[in-house]
């Protein structure tokens, strides 16, 4: 049995350990320093028990052979498999982030705007896959990576299984391949899989960032898995109202029983969560100012075209910059009889876009030509107070200004974002701007958004009004009374939520007597502030 690893330990006579970054059954996972090219990397080996298992070192190699088969920015990349003291190694490129079972460990349920951003990144590493005949298996929140940026990975192709029957499957008949709680239907049947089985789980995981919950459970991982052989996923909007139809109907698409009945491949989910995204994420209404419609922004329409295979390179995902994605595949391979129709438009389009953009929001608040208003109180004598709240804090009666603004960052670090700008909301001038810090992508990165909180000094109804320095955006704007909620959750149900393509003077009507009105940016433009270098 080969001796226990610990740090500083040479692997191949160059990938020295660093520290241990995960394990499981198999194998463990470090941090390294490849010392020829003086980058980190992460090294997967076998566990020392593991030693003499013939299938398991088997199934290990195979691993790295397939993935290192795959090119897809979207697919962790495999540089190296090595033997050292019979104990075999898979070097690998490093990912500095998290997973996204870390990630809704820690927030329950995200936006609809990063589930989409998640779901069209796998999609098109699973479309990279399965053009390989390639069936990964074991789709999972754990088996998806995302870095501080907004680079969505997916990794760990331990099970996957070759559709080519090129070499012999090293799985029992009698075991159920995968984790049970994201199983497709013909994965628990033991029958014959293709990619859309991958495309089953993957609607589970994305059913389970905008619920909170997967669909399926049961008291065993048994009863789990048969749960969705025997009944179909309960409908999304009655968990989560307010989200667009259309991706609703996309999730419950790939949450067919029959695989017929899903999309047919990974490309025509990726192009399917992308026009969702272009007509709007979330069916709460709109307010005042104007919506994402039915028809594409003009910012996007411009970046459309036919992708053209002498000419086109990998690219990022539609829509976001600095996440690196394929350019749309156009598939030639696959005969009109293997799969349903698809909508040719969607399968067509191609996004071209500038792969080193930063962006940020910059936002100055309540700014006219007569002067500021920040706030503009239609609550009086006469006014009544909705029966719904439960405040004991009577409406205020009389004029209500804001006292005191700031920042709003429940998932940073030290949940705040740029403190010393949040006078320049407040101080009159035109000129002066709060903004967000830089970051990899239009969602916040991993963030579910950022924005600021102002105070009332007193309970009252009325209208806030924000100037956006650039667009597109996409906002929704809460209203609490007594005192400020500790969580995004605790706000409640937003109170005004739009989106637009356009800069300049947004009003939100707050109709609920509020103290406190949290302005949350989900989404955001690429600011001049930030660098593209």
């Amino acid at each position: 049995m080969s001796p226990s690893l610990v740090p500083n330990t040479l692997i191949g006579a160059r990938y020295r350990l660093v520290r241990r970054i995960g394990q499981g059954g198999m194998a463990e996972v470090w941090l390294a320093k490849d010392t020829s090219l003086d980058r980190d990397v992460a090294v997967k080996v076998m566990r020392a028990h593991h030693d003499d298992d013939r299938v398991g070192n088997e199934r290990f190699r195979r691993e790295a052979k397939a993935s290192a088969a795959l090119s897809s920015p979207n697919i962790v990349t495999v540089y190296d498999v090595v033997e050292d003291a019979g104990r075999q190694a898979v070097v690998m490129e490093y990912i500095n982030g998290q997973s996204l079972r870390e990630l809704l460990d820690k927030r329950h349920r995200i936006s609809p705007g990063l589930t989409v951003h998640i779901g069209m990144a796998v999609a098109t590493a699973l479309d990279a896959a399965h053009v390989k005949d390639l069936v990964h298996r074991d789709i999972k929140p754990a088996n998806i990576l995302i870095t501080p940026a907004g680079r969505v990975l997916l990794t760990d192709f331990g099970i996957a299984k070759t559709l080519s029957g090129s070499e012999s499957d090293l799985t029992n008949d009698n075991i159920m391949m995968g984790t049970a709680k994201y199983l497709s239907p013909e994965q628990v049947s033991g029958k014959k899989l293709d990619g859309r089985a991958d495309l089953y789980s993957l609607g589970l995981v994305l059913y389970e960032c905008l619920a909170g919950r997967v669909p399926f459970v049961g008291g065993t991982d048994v009863e789990t898995a048969l749960a969705r052989v025997q009944g179909d996923a309960p409908d999304i909007l009655k968990i989560r109202p307010t989200l667009q139809p259309l991706l609703a109907n996309i999730i419950h698409q790939m949450l067919a029983r029959d695989p017929e009945q899903r999309q047919p491949s990974g490309e025509a989910v990726r192009a399917a969560l992308y026009h969702a995204r272009e007509v709007g994420l979330d069916g709460t209404p709109t307010g005042l100012t104007p919506p994402y419609g039915n028809t594409m922004p003009t910012s996007a329409r411009e970046m459309l075209r036919d992708p053209t295979p002498a000419t086109t390179t990998a690219a990022a995902i539609p829509g976001d910059p600095v996440i690196s994605n394929p350019t749309p595949r156009i598939d030639t391979s696959r005969s009109a009889s293997s799969s349903r129709p698809v909508n040719k438009a969607l399968e067509k389009r191609a996004h071209r876009i500038t792969p080193t953009s930063m962006l940020a929001a910059a936002v100055a608040i309540g700014v006219v030509l007569a002067g500021v208003v920040l706030w503009r109180s239609v609550s009086s004598p006469s006014s009544k107070t909705p029966v719904a709240s439960a405040s004991t804090t009577p409406v205020a009666t009389g004029p209500v200004n804001i006292v005191n603004v700031s920042s709003y960052d429940p998932d940073g670090d030290d949940n705040s974002e740029n403190d010393d700008l949040i006078p320049n909301l407040r101080d009159g001038k035109s000129g002066t701007q709060w903004r967000t810090v830089c970051y990899g992508n239009n969602h916040f990165g991993s963030k579910n958004g950022v924005g600021f909180v102002a105070e009332l000094s007193g309970r009252s109804t009325g209208t806030l009004s924000v100037d956006f320095g650039y667009a597109p955006w996409e906002i929704d704007v809460y209203g609490y009374s007594d005192t400020k909620p500790g969580t995004l959750a605790g706000w409640g149900p937003a109170l005004a939520s739009s989106a637009s393509d356009n800069p300049g003077e947004a009003t939100f009507n707050i109709s609920t007597p509020s103290q406190f009105v949290l302005v949350y940016l989900r989404s955001a433009a690429r600011s001049p502030q930030c660098s593209t270098t």
